[in-house]
């Protein structure tokens, strides 16, 4: 096989790829964690097999997804931190553009952090549990590297970063979680109340004089 025929090939799995995953959207925007590798396999017009062969595993499908919804996010969550703003302005931000982003699509939430509550022992979905706390760790870190790039936290800025990256992630899973089951006020109470608890420490500290600025 010439190098171009290679290309070729490599071009058609990937766009076949692409097609697959769009098909795997519509399931899960319909079922939600129910989704299933049947019903994926049947909205692409394809057997399982030929699914598994393009990813797998259910595991690798639940990660290409998931890669392609959290991407997605983590560019929304970035732009908000670095918007021209004052910095309660752009805590405020961060938080609404998280949970916007799982108001609008409740059901892709749910299928990336929820297992099947109903699915039938042959087909019991995605092991969601495996795949959902990486996801999280990573949005924690990833946050944790934007603080310490902006906030000046002293000789423990590393270690101070890390734990509020991961604590402020937690702190919105945890509450966007309850607030989206719930939904026992508007979206913009919870930005308030949860920025006003973040208040603390995070409004008095000074921007590093090597960084962007927060």
């Amino acid at each position: 096989m010439t190098t171009s025929q290679r290309e070729d090939q490599q071009r058609t799995t990937e766009r076949r790829r692409r097609e697959l995953l769009e098909a795997a959207d519509r399931v899960v925007l319909r079922d939600g964690p129910g989704a299933s590798m049947n019903a994926i396999a049947a909205e692409a017009g394809i057997t399982k097999p030929i699914l598994y062969r393009h990813f797998g595993d259910k595991g690798g499908l639940y990660r290409a997804l998931a890669a392609r919804h959290t991407e997605a996010l983590l560019e929304g969550l970035r732009a908000a931190l670095d918007a021209p703003a004052e910095r309660r302005r752009r805590v405020e931000s961060t938080l609404d553009t998280y949970l916007a982003a799982i108001e609008a699509r409740p059901q892709v939430y749910r299928f990336l952090m929820h297992p099947a509550e109903d699915a039938g022992p042959s087909d019991r979905g995605f092991d969601v549990g495996r795949h959902s706390a990486p996801l999280l760790r990573r949005m924690g870190e990833e946050l944790a590297v934007v603080i310490a790039e902006r906030v000046e936290l002293g000789p423990e800025g590393t270690e101070l970063a890390r734990a509020w990256g991961h604590g402020i992630v937690g702190m919105m899973h945890a509450a966007g979680d309850w607030w989206l089951r719930e939904r026992p006020f508007p979206r913009e109470h919870l930005v308030s109340h949860l920025a006003d608890l973040l208040w603390g420490r995070l409004a008095t500290a000074g921007d590093r004089a090597d960084g962007p600025g927060f």
